[in-house]
């Protein structure tokens, strides 16, 4: 049996285990609404739990809402590639707490770094070299680069810090459609049976980050989009 959960300030232990992470498609996802100021902790330490386990969550960024799933399962990384049906050329995102927690994961010219200090956290998504602490599969792979990105979401960040590392990434927009979902309970309706957690924090925005390519230290907008792009134009 399948339960979904919605929590309006009750623990998680008055609850038996009701969801096995990486759950069958005749299952629906936990449902959790948070605040979206001040997440209660609770919901927090279950959003971690889910992503330890190797569960894939659909969260709340600074732009739209994301697909997120730890940064070492690829058996997560393949569900959100069906999900969105994505080939194994598309490129993810690692949205990270800090710089210095970005620095981890991305080679960062001096040109660069003062860019990023200046412009994060903020909907923007900067394409950098990658270190070797990135999996292969989530670089570009030809060009060996990774998107990271720092939201400035109470809610993504206090995931992030609990967590303790990125997120692997991507926007929650579907095949076939134009516009990325925002309603969290239209998410439940076309997605809460392909994922584990749909984390409700109120409506999300239609505007994807602006994408910044970093690669080089000199700054070269890809895509326009939520964070303003003149500072790099």
């Amino acid at each position: 049996m399948c339960l979904l959960l919605s929590w309006f300030g009750l623990e998680s232990s008055f609850f038996p285990k009701a969801l096995t992470v990486g759950h069958q498609s005749n299952c629906m996802s936990e449902f959790l609404q948070v605040h979206p100021v001040n997440p209660e902790p609770r919901v927090i330490r279950r959003a971690v739990e889910v992503l330890m386990q190797g569960g894939v969550i659909v969260y709340p960024t600074d732009s739209t809402y994301a697909l997120g799933c730890h940064i070492g399962d690829k058996s997560a990384l393949d569900r959100i590639r069906k999900i969105r049906q994505l080939g194994d050329k598309h490129n993810f995102t690692l949205v990270c707490s800090d710089l210095s927690s970005l620095a981890s994961y991305a080679k960062v010219h001096n040109s660069a770094y003062r860019i990023l200090k200046a412009y994060t956290p903020g909907a923007y998504t900067y394409i950098l070299k990658a270190t070797p602490e990135v999996p292969r599969r989530l670089m570009h792979p030809k060009k060996k680069t990774i998107g990271i990105r720092v939201p400035d979401n109470a809610i993504a960040q206090a995931i992030l810090h609990q967590l303790g590392e990125p997120i692997m990434s991507t926007s929650l927009i579907l095949p076939g459609e134009d516009e990325q979902l925002f309603d969290a309970h239209e998410m439940r309706l076309k997605v809460g049976k392909l994922v584990d957690l749909i984390i409700d924090g109120g409506a999300g925005g239609l505007e994807p980050t602006t994408m910044v390519d970093l690669v080089e230290g000199v700054p070269e907008v890809l895509r326009q989009g939520k964070g303003d792009p003149s500072p790099f134009l």
